[in-house]
């Protein structure tokens, strides 16, 4: 299923049930006082966040949400039944914004985190609480409150442990589908990937990682330009970037463009979205080295190395054909065995 990572919903809170005026009615009570009851509260809705769901596919179809309304008040100081809350699950990792004000009103980011979205309103005040010494018999109540009403903007921030990036056509979606069970869209031509695709690289039994396949960029994408603009968010909480490049020859690159150039231009696309995504580690990977002798496409992967002054892990590799593709996801599981052992130390050293 492709991912879908956006949608925008109208959340309606239920609204509170009406106060009630009633009177006391009963045998040898001729002049009973007041015994109007509350009305109930309004049901709230909720968000909660649920690592089973991975897509925002349903809110396409089911866009309005409403909680239940409370029941009105009754006589004999009877309340009326609060309107049940509404509960939605939305994928850990949502982002949930107030379509009106722009305001991010929270981040689901673990299992089981809960959210209030709209609140129910209050139930009305029944005439029993208007009696005083001068008004022996009130003929008030007070109706209940509206829920609260929302248009919710849901995003989605992939929670992928590696994100690829690269030029369109630069292999990415072959890779992914090298190293994982993800079936991605493959063609030859740029934007093949329209949503980003998510794979389980398994390296053997409980040890393994999420891998997402970010939609090709173009230069510009920060600005709007390509689809690469709406993606590049994805990248934000991914701890290891693996930036492929296509190694054709300098005069046939992606798109006309030379191999070196294609690393630098989306320098500066990360650059301008968000700074702090250059400062993850990134690693190189020169794809597409079947479309030359061994000798020269190892003498072109060192030129570019050279070329960029690339001080990071760099592999060369083919992933049509999956040549030196494992020996790269070993090492990223090593990567982050290293992370958890760091992390881990520095916590019982606190």
């Amino acid at each position: 299923m492709k991912l879908v990572d956006e949608a925008e919903i109208q959340v309606i809170a239920g609204n509170g049930g009406n106060g009630c005026i009633g009177f006391r009615r009963e045998k040898f009570i001729p002049l009973g006082g007041p015994d109007g009851g509350d009305g109930g509260n309004g049901g709230s809705v909720w968000l909660v966040a649920d690592e089973n769901l991975n897509t925002l596919v349903d809110f396409r179809h089911e866009k309005t949400f409403r909680a239940q309304r409370g029941e009105n008040g009754m006589g004999r100081q009877m309340y009326g039944k609060a309107g049940e809350d509404l509960t939605i699950t939305v994928p850990v990792g949502t982002v949930i914004t107030n379509v009106e004000t722009d305001e991010v009103i929270g981040d689901l980011i673990r299992h089981g985190d809960r959210l209030l979205v709209a609140k129910g309103g209050k139930g009305g005040l029944g005439n029993m609480h208007f009696k005083s010494s001068v008004t022996r018999a009130p003929r008030k109540a007070t109706p209940g409150e509206e829920g609260e009403q929302r248009l919710l903007r849901l995003e989605l921030k992939l929670l992928a442990d590696v994100g690829l990036l690269g030029f369109p056509n630069a292999g990415k979606s072959t890779f992914i589908r090298a190293v994982s069970a993800a079936t991605p869209k493959v063609a030859d031509y740029p934007f093949t990937t329209l949503y980003p695709n998510l794979g389980v690289v398994s390296v053997e039994a409980h040890r393994s990682f999420v891998i997402a396949d970010i939609p090709g960029l173009i230069e510009g994408a920060a600005e709007g330009a390509g689809l690469g603009a709406q993606f590049l968010r994805h990248l934000q909480r991914t701890r290891l970037l693996l930036h492929l490049v296509d190694m054709a020859p300098m005069e046939g690159g992606v798109e006309g463009i030379a191999p070196a150039e294609q690393v630098r231009a989306i320098e500066r696309e990360l650059m301008k979205h968000d700074p702090a995504l250059l400062d993850k580690p990134r690693w190189l990977i020169l794809n597409k080295a079947d479309l030359m002798f061994e000798d020269e496409a190892r003498e072109r992967a060192e030129q570019i190395v050279a070329e960029l002054d690339w001080m990071h892990p760099w592999y060369q590799v083919s992933a049509i054909s999956r040549e030196g593709t494992w020996p790269i996801m070993q090492d990223v599981m090593a990567f982050f065995d290293r992370q958890r052992e760091e992390a881990e130390e520095a916590r019982n050293a606190g």
